[in-house]
């Protein structure tokens, strides 16, 4: 009787080491990984929000170089934001200025031919978005691919520009 005891006592170490190993290591890894991709996923939201938000305050200018620098420099904290701080990023950041046909509502691309900051050149509308990320910080040292996200573009009415037509100033 005690020597079966004492083989029985040894199967319930094995059974407990080969749950811990295939089933919780794995499972709370994966949920560290969701939480990481949902992190970066809320991060990018918001950054594309901010980007538009200052778009359609500040002057229009055909590359949207000025909205661009303020994005890189303003990236959200999450842990893949040296990725997006710079133009050499993972992914590319997208500013289209667009006018809004009276007639029919659909959106065209703006273009101006006066000065690009001034009440002559305000854009109605702006969309900014992020594009061709691939978040792939977890599965590295996998080899596994990495998750393609949306490209979350935001569309903001523009608000003036970032120009007062009192003074006829605008914000670079």
């Amino acid at each position: 009787m005690a020597e079966r005891r004492r083989r029985e006592s040894g199967q319930a170490t094995m059974e407990y080491a080969l749950m811990f190993t295939g089933v919780i290591v794995p499972f709370t890894f994966g949920i560290m990984y969701v939480a990481q991709l949902l992190w970066v996923w809320h991060s990018m939201v918001e950054f594309t929000r901010e980007g538009a938000r200052y778009a359609s305050t500040h002057c229009w200018q055909p590359g949207g170089d000025n909205v661009l620098q303020y994005m890189y420099t303003h990236v959200p904290v999450n842990i893949e934001q040296a990725n997006f701080t710079t133009a050499n990023a993972n992914a590319t950041i997208t500013i289209r200025y667009s006018s809004v046909d009276p007639d029919t509502g659909t959106l065209s691309d703006f273009a101006c031919s006066d000065s690009e900051c001034s009440l002559a050149c305000v854009p109605d509308v702006v969309t900014v978005s992020v594009e061709n990320y691939v978040y792939g910080k977890f599965f590295g040292f996998l080899k596994l691919p990495g998750v393609a996200m949306p490209a979350w573009p935001t569309s903001l009415p523009m608000e003036g520009a970032g120009c007062d037509p009192s003074t006829g100033l605008c914000l670079p």
